[in-house]
């Protein structure tokens, strides 16, 4: 029981970090994009090499241990992509132009920032389909940090961190469009706020779902879509928005710190 609440109140710290991105669009008059596309490729980093070097041999364990050896490393490579296409088709079903996992250029930000586009109503739909495209991303990404952290606390601990830095920027894209359209900082906070909300209810549902079928083939299967997803992310999501930010090698810099901490927390704990 008290792995659950853990897991719980690490998706619910890694779903609500987009109040954090909400509050920087506020309190900061300009995005530090140097730090954002380092910030991106350092949990991508994280993301990636915990996927590969945790996540997958768990799932491949805990297969093997209920298929036999052949049957288990098939279903691991299987359960791999699986988790690929699940994201990859949510991706397909959200509009291009409030698809969180479409990079927008840095003048697109400062623009908002500097309340220079005039089109309030294309503004405020802009915030309003990002909060919707960012839940519905945000309720498999719950899932993820859930189990992980439900198998291993302090796994779960270093997927929770990644997924929360890689919320943030998200909860600028909501917030920014929806307060310049509406002057509104509360009502931008709020939209932002909610749709980070997303990732504990996949936790919970996830839980109450599976939780009558837990077994070596369930979490195997569920592990082996888990790094699917994140690694999908990173790829799709997290590095190219951190190349379109960043300048030199600091997106490369991020994502080798990255892989450094999550490989020093793995040896350590």
């Amino acid at each position: 029981m008290d792995n659950v609440l853990i897991a719980f109140l690490l998706t619910l710290f890694a779903g609500l970090s987009t109040g954090i991105g909400s509050a920087l669009a506020f309190f900061t008059k300009k995005t530090n994009t140097s730090f954002l596309a380092t910030s991106l490729g350092f949990s991508a980093g994280v993301m990636i090499y915990v996927s590969f070097v945790e996540i997958v041999p768990k799932a491949q364990d805990s297969l093997v241990a209920a298929l036999g050896t052949k049957g288990g490393e098939w279903a691991t490579v299987g359960s791999f992509f699986l988790g690929i296409a699940l994201i990859a088709i949510i991706d397909k079903f959200v509009p291009e132009a409030e698809n969180p996992h479409e990079a927008r250029d840095k003048k697109d930000i400062r623009d908002m920032q500097d309340d220079t586009i005039d089109d309030k109503s294309q503004l405020l739909r802009m915030g309003l389909f990002s909060a919707l495209a960012i839940a519905i991303h945000n309720f498999p990404e719950g899932l993820a940090t859930f189990a992980s952290a439900l198998s291993d606390p302090t796994l779960g601990i270093s997927i929770a961190i990644a997924v929360a830095i890689h919320n943030i920027p998200e909860g600028i894209s909501v917030s920014v469009p929806i307060y310049h359209a509406t002057g509104d900082k509360k009502k931008a906070f709020i939209y932002s706020f909610l749709s980070g909300v997303a990732e504990p209810l996949g936790a919970i549902l996830g839980y109450f779902v599976f939780r009558a079928f837990f077994s070596d083939l369930t979490f195997g299967v569920l592990f082996g879509s888990v790094a699917g997803i994140m690694v999908f992310i990173s790829i799709d999501e997290l590095l190219p928005t951190s190349r379109k930010y960043g300048k030199g090698h600091q997106v490369i810099y991020g994502f080798v710190a990255g892989m450094a901490v999550m490989a020093l927390s793995l040896l350590l704990f």
